[in-house]
């Protein structure tokens, strides 16, 4: 029988960060449905993400994509968040919805394309000097539909010229978090479409540039946790990005379409050294299509802690001598043993020992904040990604 209560000290350094646009409207490729109560400015966006920590005492510091939460004074916006018992944290730029995007940013043939999208980043490390943030992440659109539509190679120069721009804007405290996804909205080739051409851009860059896997940008079968083992082996993994999806993209709550995959994933961190370790900033990157923005969010991070609880409960021991006896049976019961166990029990009584609810979905709703933000954001612009 696996003992809980061995592993349960391991879990009060788990940290997960929670994107503000998680709490705006979203939908589909063609259609955002609005909810009552959405947040009209990247303030209300903070005061929600507070809620999922006050139930769940997990969630120390939201992310912020600019130009979606930008304000006056940043300052006043990290203030906001102090009170409120959260801070504010990776900074996303966002090079892909205005017009002079349509063929590119960072790798755009045009250089008054790319000098804009440079000036876009390096004005996301002047908010994180204000914020105190660390991660400036970037993500790309760019790529091309059409064979012989641009020279792919050439795209990666002007990439590798625009990223070394950029990096040499960090602080000494700062670093470039470089996702990668393999298809979409450029679908004969993207430019960042794998962890490889994310590794070699950030060995390229410089010891300040890490890569950021996405759980839902890869092709149907892939074997991300083989991904995460590589790239902690090589210490080149910056942040996460955890959701679910069952096709493509679907940004959907993390542990939704694959528990065992997440449960899989977070086994690797914890052997590869990913946890606990500052170094790996594990973030939320969902939309809340159809389920309540707070009450998704809190889904997600009690559905990390809860198989990182069974990833820790994987005897090391047990699982060497049956690898070093070529075992694969009894190798994959312990994994088995683990994935299997109930935590949630333990978990409850966990979150009792900390002051926060056993049940954090229930206390939410008992809280009646939703039913006040419904009350009380009425008139203004709702938050949305489009």
């Amino acid at each position: 029988m696996l003992n809980l209560n061995n592993i349960l000290p391991q879990l009060d350094q788990l940290e997960i960060e929670v994107p503000s646009w998680a709490y705006g409207n979203s939908g589909t490729r063609f259609k955002v449905f609005p909810q009552k109560g959405t947040p009209r400015d990247a303030f209300e966006k903070i005061s929600d993400a507070a809620q999922v920590n006050a139930v769940t005492g997990l969630v120390p510091t939201v992310a912020l994509h600019i130009p979606w939460d930008t304000v006056d004074d940043y300052a006043a916006l990290a203030a906001h968040a102090q009170s409120l018992g959260v801070k504010l944290g990776t900074i996303n730029s966002n090079t892909f919805q205005d017009e002079d995007y349509k063929f590119g940013s960072l790798a755009h043939p045009d250089e008054r394309v790319r000098r804009k999208a440079i000036e876009h980043n390096v004005a996301c490390i002047d908010i994180m000097d204000v914020t105190g943030s660390r991660d400036l992440k970037i993500w790309l659109a760019d790529g091309t539909n059409y064979p012989g539509q641009d020279d792919i190679r050439g795209r990666q120069e002007r990439l590798a010229d625009s990223l070394a721009q950029i990096y040499a804007h960090l602080s000494d405290a700062q670093r470039i978090v470089l996702e990668y996804k393999f298809f979409e909205p450029a679908f004969y080739h993207t430019d960042v479409p794998d962890w490889g051409t994310s590794l070699l851009h950030c060995i390229a860059m410089g010891p300040k540039a890490m890569v950021c896997l996405d759980t839902g940008h890869h092709a149907p079968g892939t074997n991300i946790e083989f991904i995460v083992a590589q790239l902690l082996r090589v210490g080149r993994l910056g942040s996460f990005d955890f959701n679910s999806r069952f096709y493509a993209d679907d940004d959907l709550m993390v542990g939704a379409a694959d528990p065992f995959q997440l449960f899989r994933i977070l086994y690797e961190v914890v052997r590869g050294g990913g946890y606990p370790n500052a170094s790996v900033a594990l973030m939320l990157d969902q939309c809340h299509n159809i389920e309540n923005h707070i009450a998704g969010q809190i889904r997600s991070v009690l559905n990390v802690q809860e198989m990182l609880a069974r990833a820790l409960l994987v005897d090391p021991e047990a699982l060497a001598a049956a690898q070093k006896a070529c075992d694969p049976l009894a190798a994959n019961e312990v994994f088995m043993d683990a994935f299997y166990t109930d935590v949630r029990p333990g978990l409850a009584q966990w979150r009792v020992s900390k002051g926060l609810p056993a049940d954090p979905m229930a206390a939410f709703w008992a809280s009646g904040y939703q039913e006040r933000i419904e009350a009380e954001r009425i008139g203004g612009v709702q938050a949305s990604w489009t």
